[in-house]
């Protein structure tokens, strides 16, 4: 036994950001970024683990399509000699359900639907980098935008942005409101390096929206339900924002049990069943409701659901009696 290659073989595995890295890549490649994004730790950070776990020869890296690839040394689990019964140790280990790991495991899934969504792989192996030049979903959706007349739009919890920046590329306006100034700052910023000038950024809650009574044709609300103390006010401010005839979307998750997301994210409900934000949306004054599955992706425990209403030509700004749902975690 070397002792000094064996304490610090043990030193290096006992840290918790470290044998985190290396359950993810015992699952799948990544590269930096979505490390990052999983492991909700600075790109700094995730490279120094990376560099300690490569010279231990517990990581190897690979270069394919444009991005450095990070997987576990093919030989640490295949031998039973060496670090073979340490490996198996760990692994089995890994294969404990924890909050923590119930985390991680969400943004994996979540990684992974961005990558498929931008076909930077298309079906292939990561590793094998085969690649469908221009091929992408966004672009399909701004384009899909051009076919819609110049609207005013509000979106509703806007967060960093992105969506609202979307949306400016076919809106004729649009008012981006969010609780947080510092997330607003943010955006602003996004959106002056974008060059974007038909955005007004706005200071709000979403159960009290800055704009007047009948002012948007279209009210959007994208992941930002679940965050909401009381949806169901929140939905009524759309409906009074939004002119009659104007219309209502709303991204939003399908209830799950993922209850980390409480202390993590922030989210105030875990999602909204099919039936209960068709009842919100029409308890609001809405009509003709649509209520859909919009993504779903194997083992992933989040499914996105779409929905659309529209506001009766007739309606007035004031919203219909509010239903009562039953909170699915905590404030």
């Amino acid at each position: 036994m070397d002792v000094d290659e064996t304490s610090g073989l043990f030193r290096l595995l006992g840290d918790s950001a470290r044998l985190r890295l290396l359950r993810i890549l015992s699952r799948e490649a990544l590269n930096v970024s979505e490390l990052t994004a999983v492991l909700g730790l600075a790109q700094s950070g995730v490279s120094r683990h990376l560099g300690l776990l490569r010279e231990a020869g517990l990581v190897v890296e690979a270069r394919a399509g444009g991005y450095t690839w990070y997987r576990l040394a093919s030989d640490l689990a295949g031998s039973s000699e060496g670090r073979g019964p340490l490996w198996d140790f760990v692994h089995r280990e890994f294969a404990r359900v924890t909050p923590a790991t119930q985390a991680d495991d969400a943004r994996l899934q979540e990684v992974r639907r961005v990558r498929k969504e931008r076909f930077a792989d298309h079906g292939a192996d990561v590793l094998r980098g085969q690649l469908v030049p221009g091929r992408s979903w966004a672009a399909w959706a701004r384009a899909l935008g051009l076919l819609l007349p110049p609207l005013d739009v509000v979106d509703i919890g806007c967060g960093d942005g992105f969506l609202a920046i979307e949306a400016a590329g076919w809106a004729r306006s649009v008012v981006a409101v969010d609780r947080s100034a510092a997330v607003l700052a943010r955006a602003r910023a996004l959106g002056d390096r974008r060059r974007v000038s038909n955005i007004a950024w706005k200071r709000g809650e979403m159960e009290r929206l800055p704009l007047s009574a009948d002012s948007v044709d279209v009210a959007l609300l994208s992941q930002a339900l679940h965050h909401a103390g009381d949806p169901a006010r929140v939905l009524a401010e759309a409906h009074r924002v939004v002119r009659p005839g104007g219309r209502i979307v709303v991204l939003d998750l399908r209830e799950h049990s993922e209850a980390w997301v409480a202390s993590k994210l922030g989210d105030r409900w875990l999602g909204f069943s099919e039936k209960q934000l068709r009842e919100l949306i029409a308890a609001a004054g809405f009509a003709d409701i649509i209520v859909r599955v919009g993504s779903r992706a194997p083992d992933d425990p989040f499914v996105v659901l779409i929905a659309a209403g529209t506001k009766p030509a007739e309606a007035g700004p004031s919203a219909r009696q509010q239903p009562c749902i039953t909170r699915s975690t905590t404030s």
